[in-house]
C-alpha cells in the first residue's frame, strides 16, 4: 500500500494561509515596486479601457472567464496548456464512437496522450496492440477486458465505474461492452503522439497475409480463412459475451492466468489524503505494480485549492471529469497564465512547472492527475518553505518570521476556501 509517512508531512490539497501570503509576496521579491501605477481595472469590466466593441465570442468568453479577464498575476506568453475532448473529431462505427487528444491537437502534450472511448452494450474494441502502454478508467456502465502475455497467460475480468486497467506495451487484448448499456471510458498512452486510429488490428494483418502462410501458420485448410474480414472491424457490434467464469477458465487451460492483474479497483480504494477542502487517491507501482504510468484522482469541494506544487520528475497530463476549475501555471521568467476548465478538458504542465487547480464551480470537482513515471512525486510550495530556515525565507519575501513559523511542519487540516 501507499507509504502514509509521505503524506502525513504536510497538506496536499489546500494550502495555509501564511504559505498563499508567501506567495503573493513573490512579486515585491522580484523587485516589483508596490507603488508602481496600476492599469484601472474593474470586477464587472466596465471601464473604458476594459471595453469591448465589435464582435466577440461571447458563449466562449463565458466558458473561460481568465482567459478574456486574466488575473493581474498573469503575465507574458505562456504556450496553450489546454484542448477539449469536445473539439477532438468523433469516429463513429456500429459499435460506438472514439476520439483522441494527442500532440497533434496539444503539440505541448509530449510524453501522454488521450483517448475517449464509448462502446454499446456487445460493441467491441477488436483484439489489437500497440508499442505504449495503456492505462484506462472507466467513466461510466460496464466491460468486459482481455489480455495475452508474453508467456500465453491469460487475463479476462469485467470493470465497472471507478475502475482502473493497464494493458503493458506490446499486450494483445480488448474490451467490450456490457449490459444494460455499454460502457464509456478513458484511455491514457505514455506516447504523446501516439494514434488510437493505427494500431495493430488482428483484422487488418490476417486481411494482409496470403491465405497459404495463413494455412500454413495454423496448419488448417486455405478456405478456413475466406471470411476474414477485408477491412479491419475495429469497433464492431455483436452479441454479449458468455459467462465470465467460463470464459475465463477457457482462455486459461494449459497456460493458466498472468501473475499480476491487470485491473485494479480503484473505485473500492480509501483516499489517500483526506481533507475538509477534498480527497486524493494516488496510484502508481506501489499500489499497482503492473503499471509504468502514476496516477492521482483528485477530488476538490466547492473552492477548495490543490495547494501550489510541482511534480520533479515527469510532465503532468490532467482529465477533468466532472465540475469546474482553474489552474495557473508559471513557467519562468515573469511568465504565469490562468486558464478555465470543466468535465472533459484536457490539461498539460511540464516537468518542475509550478501551479495549483481550484474549483471555482458549486459543485465537486473530479480530475485525474496522470504521469509517465511509475513512481508518483510532487514538491508543495509549503512544505518547501516549511522545512527552510525561516529567516533565509523572510530575507527572500519579507514577511516576518514569526509568520512564516505558522506553516504547518506536519499534516495540517485546510478549510475550504470560501467564495465570495
Amino acid at each position: 500500500m501507499w507509504d502514509e509517512k509521505e503524506f502525513t508531512r504536510r497538506s496536499f490539497l489546500g494550502a495555509s494561509s501564511a504559505a498563499l501570503v508567501a506567495a503573493a509576496a513573490i512579486g515585491v521579491a522580484n523587485g516589483q515596486d508596490p507603488q508602481e501605477k496600476k492599469v484601472p481595472r474593474s470586477a464587472d469590466h466596465h471601464l473604458p479601457n476594459e471595453e469591448e466593441p465589435g464582435p466577440k465570442n461571447t458563449s466562449l468568453d463565458k466558458e473561460n472567464p481568465n482567459s478574456n479577464w486574466a488575473p493581474e498575476t498573469d503575465s507574458g506568453t505562456v504556450p496553450p496548456f489546454k484542448y477539449s475532448f469536445s473539439l477532438a473529431r468523433k469516429r463513429l462505427e456500429s459499435g460506438g464512437w472514439t476520439r483522441q487528444v494527442t500532440a497533434r491537437e496539444l503539440p505541448i502534450s509530449k510524453t501522454i496522450a488521450g483517448v475517449e472511448m464509448r462502446l454499446t452494450a456487445g460493441g467491441v474494441r477488436e483484439l489489437h496492440w500497440h508499442v505504449s502502454a495503456e492505462w484506462a478508467m472507466m467513466l461510466y456502465g460496464n466491460a468486459r477486458i482481455t489480455g495475452v502475455d508474453s508467456n500465453a497467460k491469460r487475463f479476462v475480468a469485467d470493470v465497472t465505474e471507478g475502475d482502473l486497467w493497464l494493458f503493458p506495451a506490446g499486450i494483445p487484448h480488448s474490451i467490450q461492452g456490457l449490459g444494460p448499456d455499454g460502457c464509456r471510458f478513458l484511455l491514457v498512452f505514455d506516447d504523446g503522439d501516439f494514434n488510437e486510429f493505427e494500431t495493430f488490428l488482428i483484422t487488418d494483418w490476417m486481411a494482409h497475409t496470403p491465405k497459404e502462410i495463413l494455412a500454413k501458420n495454423f496448419n488448417l485448410p486455405e478456405t478456413t480463412f475466406d471470411k476474414v474480414p477485408k477491412k479491419e472491424l475495429f469497433i464492431f457490434q455483436t452479441g454479449m459475451p458468455g459467462d465470465l467464469r467460463q470464459e475465463q477458465r477457457e482462455a486459461a487451460q494449459g497456460s493458466g492466468t498472468v501473475p499480476q492483474r491487470f485491473d485494479f479497483k480503484a473505485s473500492e480504494m480509501k483516499p489517500t489524503k483526506t481533507t475538509p477542502g477534498g480527497t486524493v487517491k494516488i496510484i502508481d507501482s506501489k499500489t499497482f505494480p503492473v503499471t509504468p504510468i502514476s496516477s492521482a484522482i483528485v477530488t476538490l469541494k466547492p473552492g477548495g485549492l490543490r495547494e501550489l506544487h510541482w511534480h520533479p520528475n515527469a510532465d503532468e497530463w490532467q482529465y477533468y471529469i466532472s465540475g469546474k476549475g482553474r489552474m495557473t501555471v508559471f513557467i519562468a521568467g515573469s511568465r504565469a497564465r490562468t486558464m478555465d476548465f470543466e468535465e472533459g478538458d484536457v490539461g498539460y504542465i511540464l516537468q518542475s512547472n509550478p501551479h495549483y487547480i481550484e474549483n471555482t464551480g458549486d459543485t465537486d470537482l473530479i480530475f485525474l492527475e496522470m504521469f509517465k513515471n511509475g513512481h508518483y512525486e510532487d514538491i508543495s510550495l509549503a512544505e518547501w518553505m516549511a522545512h527552510t530556515p525561516p529567516l533565509l525565507v523572510s530575507q527572500h519575501l519579507k514577511i516576518d518570521p514569526s509568520t512564516l513559523a505558522n506553516i504547518p511542519k506536519s499534516e495540517s487540516t485546510i478549510e475550504p476556501i470560501s467564495k465570495s
